[in-house]
């Protein structure tokens, strides 16, 4: 595959690139590839030292791919350990909701809020090394007014819950199973999984790596182009 533009970029191809995100053509698909990693960065501006994935830069993104009816298909790779949870569950959200064929891979890892993200794509792939880490949501610092906050975060947490099962196989019973599960992480309650346990649970589609997704997204986008004829 080769860079549709890249002979020339100008000022916002060149941005695209620093920000993780191409637009590749390839086998006759013209795909956007966009990056999700480190920490998901939400309302709060995480140390230089972090490296991060803004929403702010994410959002405009997904916007431009999905009203560019030149690009086919999105195919979003993941190695993120989680962050901001409004702002993971805002970008896994417009994912679902877009009409161009989405593919997820998760690579290395796709934690806490990330699990939303990789599960939100039309199909979902995971790397056999790669994992997966459920768990409740859960806020550092001092917290004020402590019913109203016990209650803001359980329905965060079923507002998660009911994505998650609606975008995958995994069943709510099973998801809040593992989520609060005790015995696995030395310092939280939760569960880690593995590829392939993420597949047999129902989370994940397939296990794979980029050529098996790649595939997958253009088989989504030959029968969206014959699902259009």
């Amino acid at each position: 595959m080769e860079c549709e533009t890249k002979g020339c970029m100008n000022d916002a191809e060149r941005q695209e690139t620093d920000l993780g995100s191409i637009t590749l053509s390839g086998n006759g698909h013209l795909i956007h590839c966009l990056n999700i990693i480190g920490q998901v960065e939400g309302h709060y501006i995480l140390p230089p030292s972090d490296k991060t994935t803004k929403y702010e830069h994410i959002i405009p993104a997904l916007v431009a791919v999905e009203q560019d009816s030149a690009i086919e298909g999105l195919l979003i790779v993941l190695n993120t350990v989680g962050g901001d949870v409004e702002a993971g569950l805002a970008i896994a959200e417009l994912i679902a909701g877009m009409s161009t064929p989405t593919v997820s891979l998760v690579v290395g890892g796709g934690h806490s809020i990330g699990v939303p993200l990789a599960v939100c794509a039309d199909r979902s792939f995971i790397a056999p090394t790669a994992t997966m880490t459920i768990h409740p949501v859960r806020l550092n610092g001092t917290v004020i007014g402590v019913p109203q906050t016990m209650s803001y975060f359980y329905r965060m947490q079923e507002r998660i819950v009911s994505f998650v099962c609606s975008n995958s196989s995994i069943k709510p019973e099973r998801f809040r199973e593992l989520m609060m599960s005790t015995g696995e992480l030395m310092t939280d309650i939760g569960t880690v999984l593995e590829g392939e346990e993420a597949v047999k649970e129902g989370l994940i589609d397939s296990s794979g790596g980029l050529a098996d997704a790649i595939s997958c997204l253009y088989g989504l986008i030959d029968k969206s182009r014959s699902d259009g004829e």
